[in-house]
């Protein structure tokens, strides 16, 4: 009996240990089913390319109004070249950019990643289109004399600030190891290389460790600052895609091959490296990322988009796209002001040219509310409905009302902008011999250009600018 026992016990255990086995068999069957397939026919078919990059003085930002930056420009370009929309998130934390990536929500990191082993384990790195060394970053000490750290090796004993999983700290972590420990490393998750620099220049820390493309951008703009000591190597840069997405890096290698030869390409590097350009850019009260200011009429926008329900920086791209921000311009067409109303328009809501641009603003807004009450009676969602009056500040009224009834004459929906209302509005000089079409005929690329372009550069506005 005792042996029956014995046998019971043991084959339960086995049996328990093959459930074991299956359980961690299907796991890990279900974790390979999760991978993210996403690749560039998807891409193409989705019409969309979504990139993560980090937002800085350099790779994203917000200039006079206007959505720029070394990484902005190339994704646009990429964009164009693949015949797609991009759409960008930012990230300044690079361990989150890669699980963005990794979740799918992303289909590339765009950031000047330094191609390392360890991240070479994780994804595939395009080809690269720049490249950098990790430099130390110290005051100078007050009497002008000799920096505290001359090389890498003085570092010991030295706490030293770098931003969390990135090259640099990659690279402290090895030459503490080379040099027998001694270095306290500190990463910081959200702190960029621009920031570590201005705590070393206003005396927050004393060390920190960043990639030498910035540092030389920044090297004129703190006099107290010595980046002369380098930390390793030249390292090559490159974005970064999934593992999974083969087919859009080699079509990205593409492209980047002919790419990184023009004269275009060199432009851009000229225009976001010169430290003459970076000075000029960061002298200027509506750099955003310095001054926190978009335009001079940043308050205004503010107080008057409430009474509409508007996001201020939808205001505020409405605004720049009418006018620049600027309150004395006057079109061919005679509209004039911030909101370019036209002379009839302007004084039915009791301003002219002569008013002050809060006057213009405050005036505007009562236009954008009238012409959202003549949409009221219609179920229009609320996303539509900021189309449609976009369209309609554009166009006037009467165009749109006329799109809207073709919409619903020819079986599409009146009430939703995008391939519904907008095809007609694009295409109304097809239909203007319906007797439906009141309004006469309408250049409707124009419009459908003015409301995309508005709304871009609000997605670009919240990207960066706080509400």
């Amino acid at each position: 009996m005792v042996r029956f026992f014995d046998y019971l016990r043991k084959g339960l255990i086995f049996l328990a240990m093959l459930f074991t086995f299956s359980l961690l068999n299907c796991e890990e069957k279900a974790s390979k089913e999760l991978e993210i397939r996403r690749d560039l026919a998807d891409i193409l078919a989705d019409g969309k390319i979504i990139a993560v990059t980090d937002y800085n003085a350099t790779s994203y930002f917000i200039y006079k109004g206007e959505p720029m930056g070394y990484q902005y420009d190339m994704l646009r370009d990429l964009a164009t070249f693949l015949g797609v929309k991009l759409e960008i998130l930012t990230e300044n934390d690079i361990d989150k950019s890669f699980e963005l990536l990794k979740k799918g929500e992303v289909d590339i990191i765009a950031n000047s990643l330094a191609i390392t082993t360890q991240r070479k384990e994780e994804v595939e790195f395009t080809l690269p289109h720049g490249e950098t060394s990790q430099v130390l970053v110290q005051r100078i000490p007050k009497d002008n004399s000799v920096p505290t750290v001359q090389k890498p090796l003085e570092l010991a004993g030295k706490v030293v600030y770098v931003q969390k999983s990135s090259a640099g700290a990659q690279r402290l972590k090895n030459l503490s190891d080379e040099i027998g420990g001694g270095i306290t490393i500190v990463e910081l998750p959200n702190y960029d290389a621009e920031k570590l620099i201005e705590l070393v220049a206003t005396g927050d820390i004393d060390f920190a460790v960043c990639d030498q493309s910035v540092a030389l951008v920044k090297s004129n703009s703190y006099q107290n600052i010595n980046f002369d000591v380098q930390i390793g190597f030249p390292q090559k840069t490159a974005w970064a895609v999934r593992k999974t997405s083969n087919e859009l890096r080699k079509k990205i290698d593409t492209w980047l091959e002919g790419y990184l030869k023009t004269a275009h390409y060199r432009n851009i590097e000229l225009k976001y490296f010169s430290q003459e350009r970076f000075d000029r850019r960061a002298s200027n009260d509506y750099f955003y990322i310095y001054t926190g200011k978009i335009s001079p009429w940043d308050e205004y926008f503010k107080k008057y988009s409430q009474g509409i329900d508007w996001d201020w920086r939808l205001l505020a791209s409405l605004v720049y796209q009418e006018s620049r921000f600027r309150h004395d311009v006057t079109s061919h067409r005679g509209a004039s002001g911030l909101m370019q109303m036209m002379p009839q328009t302007a004084e039915y809501f009791g301003i002219d040219s002569t008013v002050s641009p809060v006057k213009q603003i405050e005036a505007g807004v009562r236009y954008i509310k009238w012409l959202e009450d003549r949409f009221s009676e219609y179920d229009i969602p609320k996303e539509e409905m900021i189309k449609f009056v976009l369209a309609s500040y554009n166009a006037g009224l009467g165009h749109v009302i006329d799109a809207r009834n073709l919409a619903q004459k020819h079986g599409r929906n009146p009430n939703v902008w995008e391939n519904n209302v907008e095809y007609f509005i694009q295409n109304k000089s097809q239909f203007v011999n319906d007797p439906i079409v009141r309004h006469g005929n309408l250049r409707g690329s124009e419009t459908t250009k003015y409301v995309h372009e508005v709304i871009d550069r609000y997605q670009h506005y919240k990207n960066i600018i706080g509400e």
